[in-house]
């Protein structure tokens, strides 16, 4: 079986370049890993043609990350693999703090829904076009996003009743 040089890391990297440079902003390689940062309002393109001309149809994880800058705020990363050949790409967004939105990816990976759900709760990063973008750990009413970078460590008293860990006695 010979390899198809479109499934390759640098296939995806040629093809990207090819097809969407305005799209691109940077291309990197950390930990062995190849980074691909791209203009947040073509994501969906973006990951499309990622998943269809290039086989990394596996989509691993979506991370949220909170860069606690003054510009482009926050980061959803996309960690897509290619089941043939074990390849696996970070694709990557950037949104501003005042509106955090992106496209849903969930008409590309049904299990898009969960991460992005998880994504939306702990940072507060709303994802367009999502069947059912509501929070998944924390209560609906919760007003506050865990894992942004003001969130105090200790929480916020008063903000979520927590549980009593008193034991009962008899």
């Amino acid at each position: 079986m010979s390899l198809d040089l479109t499934e390759t890391v640098q296939g995806v990297v040629d093809g990207l370049t090819s097809e969407y440079s305005e799209d691109l902003i940077e291309i990197y390689k950390s930990c062995d890993h190849t980074y691909i940062r791209v203009e947040a309002e073509n994501i969906i393109e973006v990951l499309n043609f990622v998943k269809t001309k290039h086989h990394f149809i596996f989509l691993c994880d979506i991370i949220g990350t909170d860069r606690y800058t003054s510009d482009e705020r926050f980061e959803v990363i996309y960690n897509i693999m290619n089941l043939r050949t074990q390849d696996r790409i970070f694709i990557k967004v950037r949104v501003e703090e005042e509106d955090p939105v992106v496209q849903s990816a969930t008409s590309l990976w049904k299990a898009a829904s969960w991460l992005e759900r998880e994504v939306y709760d702990m940072f507060g990063i709303r994802f367009e076009g999502h069947p059912d973008l509501r929070r998944i750990f924390m209560p609906e009413d919760f007003d506050y996003f865990p894992l942004r970078k003001e969130f105090p460590l200790l929480g916020i008293p008063g903000s979520i009743e927590l549980p009593n860990t008193t034991p009962d006695t008899e």
